[in-house]
């Protein structure tokens, strides 16, 4: 597709706040949420993102979630904000598996019109996470 883009780069996290929802904390299936701040480098630079997790364990250590993140900074050197939404899960071996895509009509600064989706798989104990996004501004 004409005008498409890829870039890569990295995210490390900081200040993950969960909580269970309901009903208690043994309980499966259950509802949890997460509050994160990630740090991202490479072609998208974002520093404290705002990142809320709606999460489901479907066992002690599975189940899915989403998400919504709101990154401000930098994107191949363009200024702006945008929100992405995600979707995943989490396996029994602690790695994660996300997509994520950007919201309609979030972009602002030199990023209005963005358009996009990228991925990451994280793995327990792993410092940080690379991501892969394709975009197109329009």
């Amino acid at each position: 597709m004409p005008g498409t883009r890829a870039t890569t780069g990295h995210f490390t996290f900081a200040d993950w706040q969960e909580r269970v929802i309901g009903p208690d904390e043994e309980a499966v299936p259950r509802l949890a949420h997460a509050g994160v701040r990630n740090t991202f480098s490479g072609g998208i630079e974002a520093a404290g993102t705002t990142c809320e997790y709606s999460i489901v364990y479907v066992t002690a250590k599975t189940g899915s979630f989403s998400g919504m993140e709101l990154l401000t900074g930098r994107l191949d050197g363009r200024e702006g904000s945008f929100a992405v939404e995600e979707r995943g899960r989490f396996d029994e071996d602690g790695t994660v598996h996300c997509s994520f895509e950007v919201v309609p009509g979030s972009g602002s600064g030199e990023l209005t019109g963005l358009k996009g989706q990228g991925a990451f798989t994280a793995r327990h104990g792993e410092p940080a996470v690379t991501y892969r996004f394709t975009y197109e501004l329009g």
